[in-house]
C-alpha cells in the first residue's frame, strides 16, 4: 500500500472516530471531513473505500486500522494528521472528554509529541 493511501485512509478513519466520539456528528464536523478530503487531495476511490469500511467495521477495528496506517507514515505526515485531528476536536465549539482521550491516546501510540501538534496547529489560526 502506498504511503499516500496509508496517510489518506488513516487520517479519514481517525477523523471519523473523532467526530463520532461524542455521539453527535454536526454539520460543521461533516464539512470539516469534506474539507480535509479537499485539502489533502484524497481521491474519490479512497474516500469511497473509507465510507464502505466505516459502515461495515466496528469502531475498534476502524481505530486499529487507522493507527496502523498512520504509523506506517513518516513523522511529518503523522504530525500533519494529528494537526487536522486537533483542529477538528473543537470545531463544534465543544471539546468532549472522549475526543480528548482519543486524540491523546492516538498521539501517544503514533509516538508524536502533543506540544508539537499544538505548536503546528497554532500556525493555522
Amino acid at each position: 500500500m502506498t504511503s499516500d493511501k496509508n496517510y489518506h485512509l488513516g487520517l479519514l478513519y481517525l477523523v471519523h472516530l473523532l467526530i463520532n466520539a461524542d455521539g453527535v456528528v454536526n454539520e460543521e464536523e461533516e464539512k470539516a471531513l469534506l474539507k480535509i478530503k479537499e485539502i489533502e487531495n484524497i481521491p474519490s476511490e479512497i474516500f469511497e473505500e473509507f465510507l464502505k469500511d466505516v459502515a461495515s467495521k466496528k469502531p475498534k477495528e476502524v481505530y486499529q486500522r487507522g493507527i496502523e496506517m498512520i504509523n506506517a507514515c513518516s513523522d511529518e505526515l503523522k504530525l500533519k494528521a494529528f494537526v487536522h485531528l486537533y483542529r477538528i476536536s473543537d470545531i463544534d465549539g465543544n471539546v468532549h472528554v472522549k475526543e480528548v482521550r482519543l486524540l491523546l491516546y492516538s498521539i501517544k501510540l503514533a509516538d508524536i509529541e502533543f506540544n508539537d501538534v499544538v505548536a503546528e496547529a497554532a500556525k493555522y489560526k
